[in-house]
């Protein structure tokens, strides 16, 4: 999905934006990249981080990058950040986001015979080449960025770069988070994160959260708010139930904790006689230990995680590398397996593959029972706002798949197999359940992860699991480029 991190400064800040950026990798992405503004200009560096660490492909450029304002991204497969000249000025941007529509802004800008983009991907236009088309169109950077927010369906958190400070934007429904930091002790010095995770080690303190489309302005001596927050709010649930890191916090409320209290809900909803309670590594065990402190049982590491040299399973686009992958990193402990009867949390089943392989090796190691419990209710839908999945098509999920088996067609009856209390909805959780070959099977609840979170259901984004959108102004209205 992609990560950001800005800092202004009244010293050089290049250390703190390298370990800030960084603090950004586990969103799991392809490219990395850094500018920095200084006296003779910009310095930009970006590279391919797909099978190695930011750290080892950056750590050769710090000697020759140094100024006092700088951004970096972690980015989905784009390059970024993109050095902009225009009638502005200069200026550099990294985004965050989807751009449902950037077919149709890219359509519509071409008809004025004077548009064209260079940053190109196979077919596909750089979206942040796009975010800044339109930035252009406006007078000033603070209207510019108005003007994409509400041309964009889908969304767009943003930093932008000048001579004198960072705009930093959040996307006009909140659906990614903008976290802001002020340097402790006297050094003048601001950042911004998406991951409030990448502050406390760099001596920053958490001053406060972007509201849904709210645009700031950074210098070393301060916050100037450009545009005030709208009351609107959509942000994605699954930063607390996968995405985000667990020392992160969004709108106040930390990620592990939130995930120690799915673990307790899912328990609350059980009543079995188990010798281990364990996550799949890493991002199930913040549910696994909320589940063993609310059952009283045991939590164990069936399965230890082998990180130093194997990058994260998703990120290879074949399928067949994925399972490679997730499978030479798991190493089952196997005087922890034997004999045992085990439940697993896991934060989400979406396809299911890794799982199921995952699965045969714990019983081929000889466990008597698994019991799989998902921290999220069965995912539905493919997300419209954020690059949450790279799967193709919806029909990759195992809800879907479920569901084409029971119906023969998988868009059938879509709402009965969304209610826990259908007989649509159990028949497709054993069909998942039979596929996976567990014990058992359940999901939680989706009132239960709310509850989880602590947000109002109308400020948390659940499109993955409902197929709806519960923010008004989401609903019937059309953003046309002029």
């Amino acid at each position: 999905m992609g990560g950001l991190f800005g800092v202004v400064s009244e010293n050089d800040c290049i250390g703190d934006l390298f370990y800030g950026t960084d603090y950004h990798c586990h969103l799991g992405t392809q490219r990395g990249g850094m500018v920095v503004k200084n006296e003779t200009g910009y310095t930009r560096v970006i590279h391919d981080i797909t099978n190695a660490q930011f750290r080892s492909k950056f750590e050769d450029d710090l000697k020759n990058m140094h100024g006092k304002l700088g951004i970096g991204v972690i980015s989905d497969y784009e390059d970024q950040p993109l050095l902009i000249q225009s009638h502005l000025g200069v200026y550099t941007l990294v985004t965050v986001g989807k751009i449902a529509n950037a077919e149709k802004i890219a359509a519509e800008a071409f008809t004025d015979r004077a548009t064209h983009f260079s940053e190109i991907t196979g077919a596909e236009v750089n979206p942040t080449e796009l975010v800044a088309m339109l930035i252009n169109r406006e007078n000033s950077f603070e209207n510019g960025i108005r003007y994409a927010q509400h041309a964009i369906d889908g969304s767009c958190s943003l930093l932008l770069l000048t001579d004198d400070g960072i705009y930093a934007a959040r996307d006009r429904l909140g659906r990614t988070p903008i976290v802001i930091g002020k340097k402790s002790g006297k050094e003048k010095a601001w950042a911004a994160t998406m991951e409030s995770c990448a502050l406390p080690n760099l001596d920053y303190e958490i001053k406060r959260y972007l509201g849904p489309g709210e645009i700031v302005c950074l210098t070393p001596e301060g916050i100037e708010t450009c545009k005030e927050p709208g009351e609107d709010m959509q942000i994605c649930s699954f930063f607390w139930v996968y995405y985000g890191y667990p020392a992160s916090t969004y709108e106040g409320i930390n990620t592990e904790a939130v995930r120690n209290r799915c673990g307790a809900a899912l328990a609350r909803r059980d009543n079995l006689e188990l010798e281990i309670v364990a996550g799949i590594p890493d991002s199930g065990s913040g549910h696994a230990i909320g589940y063993a402190n609310e059952s009283k049982l045991p939590y164990r590491r069936p399965f230890v995680k082998y990180t130093p040299t194997w990058p994260r399973s998703f990120m290879p686009q074949d399928q067949r590398i994925r399972d490679l992958v997730a499978k030479m990193k798991l190493i089952p402990v196997n005087e922890l397996i034997q004999g045992n009867r085990l439940l697993f949390c896991e934060d989400s089943i979406v396809r299911g593959t890794q799982l199921r392989n995952t699965i045969q090796r714990i019983f081929a190691s000889g466990a008597r029972e698994i019991h799989m419990r998902a921290a999220c209710p069965p995912l539905m839908y493919g997300c419209k706002f954020l690059n949450f999945s790279r799967s193709k098509s919806v029909m990759d999920l195992a809800a879907r798949k479920a569901i084409k088996e029971i119906e023969g067609d998988a868009e059938k009856n879509l709402e009965l197999y969304t209610d826990p209390a259908t007989e649509q909805y159990a028949q497709m959780v054993e069909r998942i359940r039979v596929w996976l070959g567990v014990t058992t099977l359940k999901y939680q609840l989706l009132d239960d992860l709310i509850a989880s979170i602590g947000l109002p259901a109308e400020k948390l984004c659940t499109y993955c699991w409902t197929g709806k959108e519960h923010c008004p102004s989401c609903v019937g209205q059309e953003r046309l480029i002029k």
